[in-house]
């Protein structure tokens, strides 16, 4: 037996609740993994709040990221005893997730754990932390360099911005912070920020052009606010998008990419190929800060996680939710 944050929906309703399950009726995988530290991200939240549609069979063992060790394997790249890392993949949506003591996985969708990191400090990051990485990624492919101009960074105070924030203040970008919370400025500055702005001047209606101002922007919001920061990038910068906070609605126009060159890169971190994921990874652990990723930390139980996830979708929550297994 092993314990796991199940959520179950029924004529009798919706329930999150830490139950103990028989290892076997863990669904088929040939690599059979011990948790270590699970995390929460937005999607968990929308999973474990019941708020959207994220789970599509039930009962479903919440927890889209873990880290932890192999206790048996028949893959051929993993034996007993080796550390990973694991993201997305439909985990905690149509496959049991990592909230769990036990899980069984695919070998094909695991990460080696890099020396750098402990099991803990690679749930710090999870799969916020490694969409940030994504995106730094996708600035960089599009040949953005240190001193090329300012980088707006949305939704600053979450798990996605808070890594972005740290990630692009580590490699001496200019990082421009856009949060609707004044008062975490000084943690903002702290993680890497040259300075912090409201997020009502993005998140309202805008105009389909708007003065120049952003050599590159990461976008963890959506709506309004992604629109606006296409009509504010500037002549041939790059936007690389990776969220909906403020909704999954684009209302834009084409103005910003066939008047100004600006390119806008979609981020996946679901169903991102295995070697781009590793690349993510290695990177992170050369490019982020330790003492800054302990800065936006809070770790919590298992029992918990289901309270936790109700404060994240509150938008109580800043930085990154690690969860002890």
């Amino acid at each position: 037996m092993f314990k796991a944050l199940q959520l179950n929906k029924s004529e009798a309703g919706f329930s999150a609740a830490v139950v103990d399950i028989d290892e076997a009726q863990l669904p088929p995988g040939d690599v059979l993994a011990q948790v270590d530290y699970s995390t929460l991200n937005y999607k968990d939240g929308l999973a474990i709040t019941n708020t959207g549609p994220v789970v599509r069979s039930w009962p479903m063992v919440a927890g889209i990221d873990g880290a932890g060790t192999v206790l048996e394997s028949s893959h051929p790249a993993w034996k007993t005893g080796d550390r990973f890392i694991h993201n997305g993949w439909g985990l905690g949506e149509t496959r049991w997730g990592l909230l769990a003591e036990r899980a069984r996985l695919q070998g094909d969708w695991l990460v080696k754990l890099p020396k750098a990191f402990s099991t803990r400090q690679a749930m710090a990051i999870g799969t916020a932390g490694y969409t940030a990485m994504l995106c730094v990624l996708a600035l960089e492919k599009h040949d953005l360099k240190p001193g090329d101009g300012e980088v707006l960074v949305t939704g600053a105070t979450g798990g996605v911005g808070s890594v972005a924030v740290a990630l692009l203040g580590k490699l001496g970008y200019s990082v421009v912070a856009a949060t609707g919370k004044a008062s975490e400025e000084a943690y903002l500055k702290q993680l890497g920020a040259t300075s912090v702005i409201d997020r009502q001047q993005l998140s309202a209606p805008g105009k389909p052009l708007q003065k120049e101002r952003w050599a590159g922007v990461i976008d963890a919001v959506g709506s309004h606010t992604l629109a606006n920061a296409c009509a504010q990038t500037r002549y041939g910068g790059v936007v690389a998008a990776c969220g909906l906070a403020q909704g999954a609605d684009f209302p834009a126009t084409v103005m910003p990419f066939i008047l100004r060159g600006v390119t806008l890169a979609g981020i996946d971190s679901v169903m991102a190929p295995l070697a781009r994921r590793q690349q993510a990874w290695d990177r992170l652990a050369t490019d982020l800060d330790p003492a800054r990723l302990e800065a936006i930390v809070e770790e919590v139980p298992l029992s918990q996680a289901a309270e936790k996830a109700a404060d994240l979708m509150a938008g109580k929550v800043r930085g990154r939710i690690v969860v002890k297994i």
